[in-house]
């Protein structure tokens, strides 16, 4: 089974360079990596990938093995050359030895939303301002610091995308407020935290909403961001925003690179466009962290 899945994942590799492509296997994966990055007139050169069995299961005939794989592309766009990174985790099944499926695993939405009743508490305390400045250096150096593994201070979550953004905004000096109401500012102490500090959706309304502590002000393009701004995601384009990520470099245009979690990324393009979780109705906020 190892040696089938292994042969699989290097000839997958070969489809995401332009001059090894082939029309006999089909990976969607690379299908949309190559699509996403001759829109911006980029190209890997070279691709590196490792993967790690986690998990492993036999009944009877059929047998299924859960996976990571590590994908490491180095991206030429103009005269600029970087390195993008990402892991994702799949499952491959197997019936009698012979692999039958190889897929990625979705994670799934959990969008949560504060009552109107903490809404208007978030507005009504925000009376005395918090003076402070924005490190965005060690913002960025969290960000690059905890893409792919998890700081054991902080609780982990399925969907973590927002306590690794909420995380990186605290080691860039942020300050919290609004303990220990759930439902007010943006906050975490021990085993408790804000709304806002671990829910997407929650984390656009605290940065689109917020007079005090961390304030953040909305920009109309991406290219207005700077390293350490935050980019919220409604893939499906209904109105609850599901992911959240932040910039950490910029590409040959000046456009956003960003890191994530839950699908663990870093120096990603800020589009999203060749993620599973795409779709046409996607929407975007750009916010830009005030500085004192």
């Amino acid at each position: 089974m190892r040696e089938l899945l292994q042969d699989l994942f290097e000839k997958r590799l070969d489809l995401f360079l332009s001059q090894k492509r082939s029309n006999k296997l089909f990976f969607p994966k690379a299908e949309r990596k190559q699509a996403a990055f001759a829109k911006r007139s980029a190209e890997i050169v070279k691709i590196n990938a490792s993967g790690k069995i986690i998990e492993e299961a036999v009944d009877e005939e059929f047998q299924t093995l859960k996976y990571h794989a590590h994908y490491q592309y180095l991206i030429k766009q103009k005269d600029l050359l970087y390195i993008e990174e990402e892991l994702e985790e799949r499952i491959a099944k197997f019936y009698n030895g012979a692999l039958v499926t190889d897929e990625e695993v979705k994670v799934p939405i959990h969008p949560q939303e504060p009552t109107k009743k903490q809404i208007k508490l978030e507005l009504d305390e925000q009376a005395v301002r918090l003076n402070y400045e924005y490190n965005r250096l060690k913002a960025v150096q969290y960000a690059e610091r905890w893409w792919n593994t998890y700081n054991p201070a902080f609780q982990k979550f399925e969907n973590n995308c927002t306590n690794y953004i909420s995380q990186c905004l605290r080691a860039g000096e942020a300050p919290m407020r609004g303990h220990p109401n759930r439902g007010i500012g943006w906050w975490y102490q021990h085993s408790n935290w804000s709304y806002s500090w671990v829910v997407a959706h929650s984390l656009k309304n605290y940065l689109g909403n917020s007079n005090n502590g961390l304030r953040a002000r909305e920009v109309s393009s991406p290219d207005q961001l700077i390293l350490g701004d935050v980019i919220c995601y409604d893939f499906e384009g209904d109105g609850r925003f599901n992911h959240n990520t932040i910039v950490t470099g910029k590409d040959a245009h000046g456009m956003p690179l960003v890191n994530a979690n839950t699908y663990n990324s870093r120096m990603r393009y800020w589009a999203y466009e060749d993620s599973s979780a795409y779709t046409p109705k996607i929407k975007y906020k750009f916010y830009s962290i005030i500085d004192e």
